[in-house]
């Protein structure tokens, strides 16, 4: 019985199709109704726009003058903004940084060079590890491990990238 049913489906699609009348009717409404619903919102916040600034209260004749509209800024006023403030080009800012970074990690230079610390390029550290090794603590040592780490790295040189120099 349940091959005869299929293969009376076989043979059975859909003889009807979605008219090219229907789809540009509901495309050509669906533009009516978005214009439509842009002139609403441009009517309503221009509305708005002209209601705050006829009720907006009167300045504190203690603060200085300012811009009428506060909501755009200029470059000055936004100097002026306490730090941190917002990023202006995060592209821009981003690769400054990015360079500032590949300069310390490939170039010598100090840190603090009164307690001689300095940084050296993080090829030149590796090789140094791979050399020297990691510093270890002594096996029988009575101090607790994170005091012995922290003598061991005050004796040997930092594979992060810093090391310490002496005059």
């Amino acid at each position: 019985m349940s091959e005869e049913k299929l293969k009376q489906d076989i043979g059975k699609f859909e003889r009807r199709d979605l008219s090219a009348g229907g789809v540009l009717g509901f495309l050509g409404g669906l533009g009516i109704v978005g214009v439509l619903i842009y002139l609403v919102l441009s009517g309503m916040y221009g509305f708005l726009n002209r209601y705050e600034k006829a009720h907006q209260p009167a300045q504190n004749p203690l603060v200085g003058a300012t811009s009428a509209d506060t909501r755009h800024p200029t470059l000055q006023e936004a100097d002026k903004f306490p730090l941190p403030r917002l990023e202006t080009n995060e592209g821009e800012q981003l690769s400054d940084r990015r360079v500032r970074e590949e300069e310390t990690l490939n170039t010598y230079g100090w840190l603090d060079q009164k307690a001689g610390v300095a940084h050296i390029p993080i090829e030149r550290a590796m090789a140094l590890i791979v050399e020297r090794g990691l510093p270890t603590a002594p096996q029988n040592c009575a101090e607790p491990p994170m005091e012995a780490g922290r003598h061991a790295a005050q004796k040997a040189p930092s594979a992060a990238g810093k090391t310490h120099v002496k005059h």
